[in-house]
């Protein structure tokens, strides 16, 4: 069987505050079951990657980011923000490994590959939010740099986009995803 390391991507303040705009419908039962990913793989003594998206407070590094979103001035994800930070729910490892990220993708401009070629990783299981941005351009990026992709669909959250909720939009990600990018899993399938 080869090697897994699971990415905790984005459980942060912002899809967990039932006050912010990008709040996801059941985001407690959500980080619940990443919490149970993380103690398996924390038990099998595998990886776990907590990846966390900041950008500057000037907005320098925000790119093309928030082109859809309006003026740079609104945007979010400002460095030591409490919306930047990790959500108090989320169960933190020991000695845990956090990668700072300023863009969707896990792997753009972050360490991510060079850590998982270094540990020998040959599969990435991907949770945490958001299931159509962050958490879906890493499982795609991570197939076209010739990883295996699991993707635990529950263990995602969204607020979805205009006209879908976050189950349709969690629906149609698997079916992209499904297509030719991962294998899909929910939370208890996948956990023995």
């Amino acid at each position: 069987m080869s090697k897994s390391a699971l990415l905790v991507i984005d459980v942060q303040n912002i899809y967990i505050n039932p006050e912010s705009d990008l709040y996801c419908q059941q985001a407690e039962q959500t980080v619940s079951k990443i919490n149970r990913l993380i103690k398996h793989f924390e038990k099998l003594e595998q990886p776990i990657f907590y990846i966390q998206h900041v950008h500057k407070t000037d907005g320098s590094d925000t790119g093309h980011m928030f082109d859809f979103a309006g003026e740079v001035e609104g945007f979010n994800f400002k460095e030591n923000s409490d919306e930047t930070s990790f959500s108090s729910d989320l169960y933190i490892q020991p000695n845990h490994t956090v990668l700072t990220k300023n863009r969707y993708s896990s792997f753009l401009n972050t360490n991510l590959d060079s850590y998982l070629k270094e540990n020998d990783v040959e599969r990435v299981v991907i949770c945490g939010f958001m299931t159509n941005f962050c958490c879906e351009s890493a499982a795609r990026d991570a197939h076209d740099r010739d990883y295996y992709v699991d993707f635990i669909l529950d263990a995602t959250g969204t607020p979805g986009v205009d006209g879908f909720d976050q189950d349709q939009t969690r629906q149609a990600v698997a079916a992209f995803l499904s297509a030719g990018f991962a294998t899909l899993f929910s939370t208890n399938d996948y956990l023995p």
